[in-house]
């Protein structure tokens, strides 16, 4: 996407699902999140997603798709009931989770969107990982980067 749509977006940030949405929250309060996470994590088990083919949120993003399943579900919803009792910040119960994992977005212009979906909506592609922690992704005005991950225990 970078070579030929010059799309750069999506290469601001680690590949990843997010759980949350992205939210604003006081710096001062960052640690009672972290330990907020921490907490959770040590009661989560490591599990395997897979990946297949490709998905687009028209007119502008375009992404891998992940297979939602039952285990990925369940760690979306207790992610949130957790930190809300914890009344970290206001989350919506039910809101939307869509998993997966964007290759394309904002910058995709609406042109190059349809001549990029042409290509990647006959893909075929399938991969897998096992995910074992949960991380926290803080925007520097610029990039998304990692400000802390919490590994499930073996």
């Amino acid at each position: 996407m970078k070579d030929h749509f010059n799309c750069l977006v999506a290469l601001r940030s680690p590949a990843h699902i997010t759980l949350v949405p992205p939210f604003w929250m006081n710096d001062n309060l960052e640690s009672k999140l972290e330990d907020a996470i921490s907490q959770f994590s040590q009661h989560q088990v490591p599990f395997e997603i897979n990946l297949e083919n490709f998905a687009a949120f028209k007119p502008r993003v375009i992404y891998a798709d992940v297979l939602s399943t039952p285990h990925l579900q369940t760690l979306h919803n207790q992610l949130h009931e957790h930190l809300i009792a914890r009344d970290i910040f206001p989350v919506k119960k039910g809101d939307s989770f869509h998993p997966h994992v964007t290759i394309a977005t904002r910058d995709l212009h609406k042109k190059a969107f349809y001549e990029a979906w042409e290509i990647f909506k006959k893909e075929n592609y399938k991969a897998s990982c096992r995910i074992k922690d949960i991380s926290l992704l803080k925007h520097n005005q610029k990039n998304w980067d990692v400000l802390f991950t919490s590994q499930f225990p073996n």
